[in-house]
């Protein structure tokens, strides 16, 4: 079932909700949803692919480009997967300066595969309270920063950087509040993971449960306004001046529904300390189209 349920009960197609999260599943820019992207019309097997592309400057020389694709299936079970990289500034520069250590690596790129199947529907068993309800199981690849460690004799790996893979588990709630005087739709969730920094740091070997969600209101039929929570694990030490500990993630984002396959959004969002500088004026713009 679609976010805009409403829509659905009115037989229109509905607005091309949820989006891509920058990981490659269902979701806003940094958290998920229960929602399932492009799902199949009633009685079909598949449902049309979905694409999109992300952008983030994160400051001081560092940005990220998300590249995500989704396929979903018996309106049931979504399929992701997002190429994710990081660019990272003055990061390689400053360990030279303090190691005299060549990284030759000025970016990192972080795999993620995901599968998601849909336990719940929202308003399933005639209750209309009911809200949607998903598991997601991500695996993560990621094996720069492990070359960046080796060259490093080990340094992450003392701080706790134990691995270049790992896999998340998350599972999300999501319901649509239709009886305001605009439409809510709000997610929330938890996850399992031993990611560091999503996996763009690496990932420790202590698994951590953590929470996320976010919130959307749909302030005209084609304006989406809203804001994200993510916390994150912290599981790993930090190096004064070189790799900080990690802090939740938090953002505003506007969504504008261009037509029933193109979306365009922009966002403001503080990331705290990431790698070895503050980022607390991040913006990014996304836009995903869904055939």
């Amino acid at each position: 079932m679609t976010a805009l349920t409403m829509f659905a009960e009115e037989k229109v197609k509905a607005p091309p909700l949820p989006l891509q999260n920058v990981e490659g599943f269902g979701g806003i820019l940094l958290t998920g949803s229960a929602y399932l992207i492009n799902p199949p019309e009633e009685g079909k097997v598949f449902g049309l692919p979905s694409l999109g592309i992300t952008y983030a400057n994160v400051g001081d020389g560092r940005h990220m480009e998300a590249f995500t694709v989704n396929e979903t299936l018996w309106g049931r079970f979504e399929l992701g997967y997002a190429l994710n990289h990081f660019g990272l500034g003055k990061l390689p520069e400053d360990i030279e300066t303090a190691t005299g250590v060549n990284t030759i690596e000025d970016s990192v790129y972080l795999h993620n595969f995901n599968a998601r199947l849909q336990l719940l529907q929202e308003g399933e068993f005639k209750k209309s309270w009911m809200p949607a309800l998903t598991l997601g199981i991500h695996y993560k690849k990621n094996e720069d920063t492990s070359v960046i460690d080796k060259r490093l004799g080990g340094v992450f790996s003392d701080i706790g950087i134990e691995d270049n893979d790992g896999v998340d588990v998350t599972l999300y709630a999501s319901k649509m509040i239709t009886s305001l005087s605009r439409p809510l739709m709000l997610n929330a969730g938890i996850r399992s993971t031993e990611a560091a920094q999503i996996g763009l740091f690496g990932f420790t070997d202590e698994r951590r449960t953590v929470f996320e969600g976010n919130f959307g209101v749909l302030v005209l039929d084609n304006l989406v306004i809203g804001g994200e929570y993510r916390q994150k694990p912290d599981e790993f030490d930090a190096i004064s001046g070189l790799v900080e500990e990690e802090d939740d993630w938090w953002d505003g984002f506007i969504t504008y529904i261009a037509s029933d396959n193109l979306t365009m959004s922009v966002a403001f969002a503080n990331f705290g300390d990431v790698f070895n500088h503050e980022a607390n004026n991040v913006w990014g713009i996304k836009f995903k189209w869904e055939f």
